[in-house]
């Protein structure tokens, strides 16, 4: 819902009280100058990867967020739903099992059960199950948001963009830190590492970990419990930085997690309308089990004219997930599934294993031809165990009784993906630089019915390329113009469901955007307009009947969109920043004749996020720190069919606290004004069930969190 004037009047006041901050603390001439890094937490000066080398950030022809350390400790940012919410034109839903991430970037979204839509890297390697990108984000050098279609590059999946999340290297000097919170449902969250030389210059090492828990917050009306409790969630890092010669760096990693937490939370809406929030009511506790382990070997040797890197990874992940499947109880709702007069209850159980290994060979960047080329290669192999059976009692050990089994369906499938892409700059003059990139995509896709020991295999391939063309007006303002393409694999639903394979889903890109600084580089204001043409738009939708997860795809779509970003210096010390992002989607051809005309699942026509942030001396080595974000999340269209449309609301996140050289002591609240909404959200048509339901979004939360570096 839109904010109540007596709510916008709240947030004046307080982003008033930091706007007189400046005067109220002492003169403007006595402040202290800001950090050394304060220029690149504001994006003034910062230095990305975004293309695979290291360019200052307004020099790249692409609308890149990024979020170095400092502004990601300002922020209090712990999760990728963190980073996603101060972006616009790209949401972070939550629903499903514990892990379940639904980001939505330029109109393109995640969908159960599939790739992604974004090309999400963690240290140099994609991430391409849906449980690995919704995440814990501790000990972190930088993050990138990049948006639009990244195929040239990243390839596959990244059709909406690509994430970077590059974790904190070993250092040469002995260092560490620890942080923890304690909020609101008696959530924990806390993380800590140290680093240091185990031979001086060459031999380095790094070891970080988290920890969350807590209580929960969203009750069960039934139960009388929270659903939304995490008992656990333990992710343990390690890195050794070996450095035998100038030229070669070997770099290893390997990082565990283990986590048990709520899970498929859903409230059931009798009235159908998504701005109806009700608690859940289920008889069933659920819950989602999981783990995985992830080895990196990345090998960087200096040839003087190019850097050859080559980047092995293998990954393994498991999750079992033990849920309602109707979302009521037999008290209030005695008629059960569809009247039938017995309660269902779900679960999966799933494994997945991944091997990949990138080798690129990127020149010097310091000639007027730069140019890049590599390969890359997957390997998935996948089981996934669903089942709905009849609930007796709520115990979750139903799952593995034959007797009272509903459905029973069990695939192994496999994957091999291969790409090969290059891209060359050529500086036409010392102002005008043309781009070209070019990647092809193989993904070869097996499965596998247990049932039956059938199997069935398809292969999609996709040409990705892309062309830039830049125009440096000075070294402080830039235009560009993009033609980019876009590929996300087909693939196969579970055995006997009625739609057995989707498509390829496919895209073209136009864009104009602007990069500019002035005022001695103290305001930032960035922009992009853009158009995108998608044949074969995924979607998914559940068929509760038969328990069956459904891709499924729209013939065409077509989106257009804007955005602005203004980053600005007001005073020493405090810092501004505005950014809207415009979405306009249209379905344009589809398999059902009454969609078309409506726009796009999931989208947001506007959205935007906003932030106010100071930080001052007190007194002695004392700073005084606040900050304040306000972010706008417009009307949101559900489904194809447009029926259900979520209104827009408003989300207030202030942190306060206090900075002693190397500790800070820091008061918190999120979600201040307690606006409620839904995470994911499903009509009958698109649940196979008799009632809507909906996942409950976030609730109000304050906290408390100490930090502390050596």
């Amino acid at each position: 819902m839109m904010m109540s004037k007596s709510k916008v009047w709240k947030v004046a006041m307080l982003a008033g009280t930091m706007l007189a901050a400046p005067a109220l603390a002492q003169p403007a001439a006595d402040q202290p100058p800001a950090a050394e890094d304060g220029a690149a937490d504001d994006g003034m000066d910062i230095v990305v990867t975004a293309q695979q080398r290291s360019e200052r950030l307004q020099e790249v022809p692409i609308q890149v967020t990024a979020f170095s350390a400092q502004r990601i400790e300002d922020a209090g940012i712990k999760s990728t739903a963190d980073v996603i919410a101060q972006v616009p034109n790209v949401t972070f839903d939550t629903g499903n099992n514990y892990r379940s991430s639904f980001i939505t970037m330029r109109g393109l979204t995640q969908i159960n059960n599939a790739d992604p839509p974004i090309a999400f890297v963690l240290d140099g390697v994609p991430q391409t199950n849906q449980e690995t990108i919704g995440v814990s984000l501790f000990d972190v050098e930088r993050i990138e948001v990049l948006k639009g279609p990244q195929g040239a590059l990243y390839g596959r999946n990244a059709v909406g963009g690509a994430i970077n999340v590059i974790t904190k290297q070993p250092s040469n000097e002995v260092e560490g830190f620890a942080n923890g919170s304690f909020a609101s449902g008696q959530a924990i969250n806390a993380a800590a590492g140290i680093s240091g030389p185990i031979v001086d210059d060459k031999l380095l090492f790094r070891v970080s970990g988290s920890y969350k828990s807590r209580d929960g917050q969203i009750d069960n009306d039934f139960l009388g419990d929270e659903v939304d409790f995490i008992d656990h969630d333990v992710s343990v890092r390690g890195r050794l930085l070996f450095r035998p010669s100038d030229p070669l760096t070997i770099d290893l990693r390997a990082e565990h997690g283990d986590y048990r937490a709520g899970s498929n939370y859903y409230s059931a809406i009798f009235s159908g309308d998504p701005n109806d929030f009700v608690d859940p009511q289920m008889n069933f506790k659920g819950f989602s089990d999981g783990r995985n382990t992830d080895l990196t070997a990345k090998i960087d040797y200096d040839l003087a004219f190019a850097t050859l890197t080559s980047i092995t990874s293998h990954g393994r992940f498991a999750q079992k997930i033990r849920a309602d499947l109707d979302f009521r109880n037999p008290v209030d709702s005695p008629g059960g599934f569809f009247g039938l007069g017995f309660q269902l209850g779900q679960g999966q159980n799933q494994r997945i294993t991944t091997t990949s290994q990138e080798i690129r060979l990127v020149s010097a960047s310091n000639q007027r031809v730069r140019w890049l080329a590599g390969g890359y290669y997957l390997h998935t192999k996948r089981s996934l165990v669903t089942r709905g059976f009849f609930d007796l009692d709520g115990d979750p050990g139903q799952f593995d009784n034959p007797a009272l089994w509903l459905i029973n369906k069990s695939e192994r499938g496999k994957n091999d993906a291969y790409a090969g892409f290059a891209q060359v700059d050529f500086d036409i003059t010392p102002s005008l630089t043309l781009t070209g990139g070019l990647r092809y995509d193989h993904d070869r896709r097996r499965q596998t019915n247990v049932a039956d020991d059938s199997t069935r295999e398809e292969s999609f391939d996709h040409w990705q390329p892309k062309v830039t063309a830049t125009w440096k007006i000075d070294d402080d303002r830039l235009v560009y113009a993009t033609y980019s393409t876009g590929f996300r694999s087909g693939g196969f639903n579970a055995p006997d469901v009625t739609v057995t394979r989707f498509d390829q889903e496919t895209l073209r890109n136009y864009e104009l955007g602007f990069k500019s600084q002035f005022a001695d580089r103290k305001f930032t204001l960035n922009g992009a307009a853009f158009m995108t043409d998608v044949r074969n738009y995924q979607f998914f939708y559940v068929d509760a009947a038969t328990a069956s997860q459904v891709i499924d795809t729209i013939d065409k779509v077509r989106i257009k969109g804007l955005e602005l970003e203004l980053i600005a210096r007001l005073a020493r010390g405090l810092d501004a920043a505005v950014a809207i992002g415009v979405l306009d989607s249209e379905i344009k051809r589809s398999l059902f004749p009454e969609d078309v005309g409506n726009k796009a699942p999931r989208t947001v026509p506007f959205s935007a996020t906003s932030s106010l942030q100071y930080r001052t001396a007190l007194s002695g080595n004392v700073e005084g720190f606040g900050r304040i974000e306000w972010q706008h999340f417009g009307r949101k269209y559900w489904s194809a069919d447009n029926a259900a449309v979520q209104n827009a609301y408003d989300i207030v996140n202030l942190r306060l606290g206090a900075e002693f050289g190397a500790i800070g002591i820091y008061g918190f609240v999120n979600n201040l004004f307690d606006d409620h909404y839904y995470g994911e959200f499903f009509q009958p048509k698109y649940s196979g069930l008799d009632v809507a339901i909906g996942f409950p979004g976030a609730r109000r939360s304050f906290g408390i969190e100490a930090k502390v570096k050596f």
